[in-house]
């Protein structure tokens, strides 16, 4: 079951990373993005309105530990966040990741 949860109750900012010079930084959004089940889930959590709480994997033709990991690689990255709201965690994107990403690579032209 997937539910709604507003972005100020799920969506708290990670703890603030190391500086990375900007080819580097790209270098890890770039990689976090790198995967189709990725981007796919990325997609799922920008056309909610909030939070998506509960199975993400209900949406997705993947294992439970496929999804796992896949969300592990984009929290690690920054692109997303997940907090624990009881059994569940709840996962919303982080808009500023993706405009730093978009960001970089307009600097590559």
């Amino acid at each position: 079951m997937t539910m709604k949860a507003k972005p100020d109750d799920c969506c708290l900012p990670p703890a603030p990373a190391r500086r990375l010079k900007p080819e580097q930084e790209l270098a890890r959004l770039a990689k976090a993005m790198g995967h189709p089940a990725r981007v796919r889930i990325v997609q799922l959590l920008l056309r909610r309105e909030g939070c998506m709480c509960g199975d993400i994997v209900d949406q997705l033709p993947l294992a439970q530990s496929t999804v796992s990991q896949h969300l592990k690689v984009l929290k690690e990255a920054g692109i997303i966040v997940g907090q624990t709201e009881g059994p569940k965690i709840c996962y919303c994107v982080r808009r500023e990741a993706l405009r730093r990403l978009e960001e970089l690579l307009s600097e590559l032209a």
